[in-house]
């Protein structure tokens, strides 16, 4: 699916830089409003929106999902050969001892969920979650195994996720962009290309608001510049430009145009977005304090206002030592306001039509990394076994799939690979992944790649 109207070039080399170089995906297939056209349709739609958390680093699966009693029985044990021979660790070296969880775990809910003490939040929502224990990845250090979650591949250039579902579906917004980026913490290994648009059109590309200050660059026009003033230049730009065409026939000049039309209007909706007194204080109160509480907040405020995809990120959960500190304030930050968002989610009849995905590039090493004292270990990277968990938008609530083996190191059963997560993802949108194509470099590109990528059916609702 190649829209005839745009080319493969790019305006853009870089994010974030204000308005007049936003990219914006609201005005492409604005036909659509949304649905899934025809060629590309798998099922009905289940989700409208996805809110897609990353969690910057990697977070400890152990000490936070998968529960593993022998784990815990043989801490500080000399791991065993299998764990480590014949296999790549980014800092691991010798033969490392075993590390069980210092936390507890608890089952919530109707489903008997168990999650750890750290996340006791997250727990009043558990029904709505389904635990993805078994995800496995082909990378073991940050970089590249964020693009490969990101973007299918490990290597630069390639649509991020959010890209690739604003291009099969537009927005339903005129007045925010499609695709919209929060930072919290820091900036990941592989930049902005996580949320970039690649070979796709650049009205694909992620725009990120700044939680300080105006949340886009140059949002506010100079104090001399009234609205009116601002509209007679633009179509006094846009008339130029419109000649231009005609001359030249470049479809991306309507491309710049549609861009500055968006940025017009986000002078208007994006002051409305981030003003938070029309929320009620207990609204407010329930999703907690902080930068990411708010973000949390205002991603429920974009996906009401048609916002098609929202990404937050969330950093550094690097924890290769002194995870137990690390660890409990890391979670205090995002335990909180994720399950608001929940919530929230639910309260107002969005969840049913909201994919809400949390994750990370890969998970952490059931063996002990650096100083064996409980304040000072910490844990390597593991591109193994890891867990990933889904709500809302057609997933089933308050179930579990796949499993690893009793040291937490390989899955057991029912693998799943990234491109499989993509895969349902897509699906749950309505769209199948094999025909969700754009032809670049004399192939048709997709998200999933050209290896086998399944939907994961028996976690669908």
């Amino acid at each position: 699916m190649t829209p005839a109207s745009l080319s493969r070039r790019h305006f853009l080399s870089r994010t974030g830089a204000g308005l007049g170089s936003l990219a914006l995906g609201s005005l492409l297939h604005r036909d659509l409003l949304g649905e899934v056209p025809p060629a590309l349709r798998a099922v009905a739609p289940k989700a409208k929106s996805v809110i897609f958390f990353h969690m910057t680093g990697a977070p400890s699966q152990l000490d936070l999902f998968d529960e593993k009693p022998v784990l815990r029985k043989y801490d500080r044990q000399p791991a065993p050969e299998s764990l480590f021979e014949g296999k790549r660790f980014s800092f691991l070296r010798g033969h490392p001892k075993l590390l069980g969880s210092p936390y507890q775990y608890t089952q919530h809910g109707r489903s008997s969920l168990a999650l750890s003490e750290l996340l006791p939040h997250l727990g009043t929502v558990a029904d709505e979650l389904c635990l993805v224990k078994s995800v496995h990845t082909s990378e073991f250090n940050h970089g590249p195994a964020q693009l490969v979650f990101h973007t299918g591949l490990n290597r630069q250039g390639n649509p991020s996720l959010g890209s690739w579902t604003t291009y099969g579906l537009g927005s339903e917004s005129e007045n925010l962009p499609a695709y919209v980026v929060f930072l919290t913490g820091n900036t990941p290994g592989a930049g902005a290309n996580l949320w970039k648009s690649g070979f796709l059109p650049s009205v694909h590309q992620g725009v990120q608001l700044r939680g300080e200050g105006d949340p886009v660059l140059f949002l506010n026009s100079p104090k001399d510049v009234s609205r009116d003033g601002r509209r007679r230049t633009l179509d006094s730009i846009e008339a130029l430009n419109r000649q231009y065409f005609e001359s030249v026939g470049d479809p991306e000049i309507v491309t710049r145009i549609e861009q500055y039309e968006m940025a017009f209007r986000m002078q208007a909706s994006v002051p409305e977005l981030v003003d938070l007194s029309q929320e009620d204080a207990v609204t407010r109160e329930r999703y907690g304090k902080g930068e990411f509480a708010t973000q949390c907040l205002q991603a429920r405020r974009l996906v009401e206002r048609g916002v098609r995809f929202v990404e937050l990120f969330h950093g550094d959960w690097d924890t290769h030592a002194g995870q137990k500190g690390r660890l409990a304030s890391l979670t205090k930050e995002v335990d909180q306001p994720i399950a608001a968002l929940i919530a929230d989610l639910k309260q107002r009849g969005l969840l049913d039509q909201t994919l809400v995905v949390w994750g990370a590039e890969f998970g952490r090493t059931p063996m002990l990394q650096g100083d064996e004292s409980p304040a000072k270990c910490g844990r390597d990277h593991q591109k193994d076994a890891f867990t990933v968990w889904m709500a809302g938008g057609g997933v089933k609530g308050g179930t579990s799939y796949g499993s690893t083996n009793d040291l937490g190191n390989e899955v057991a059963e029912n693998p799943v690979q990234v491109r499989d997560l993509h895969a349902t993802m897509m699906h749950l949108l309505g769209i199948d992944h094999e025909k969700l194509t754009y032809r670049y470099q004399g192939f048709d590109q997709r998200l999933t790649g050209v290896e086998e990528a399944r939907v994961i059916g028996e976690i669908l609702g």
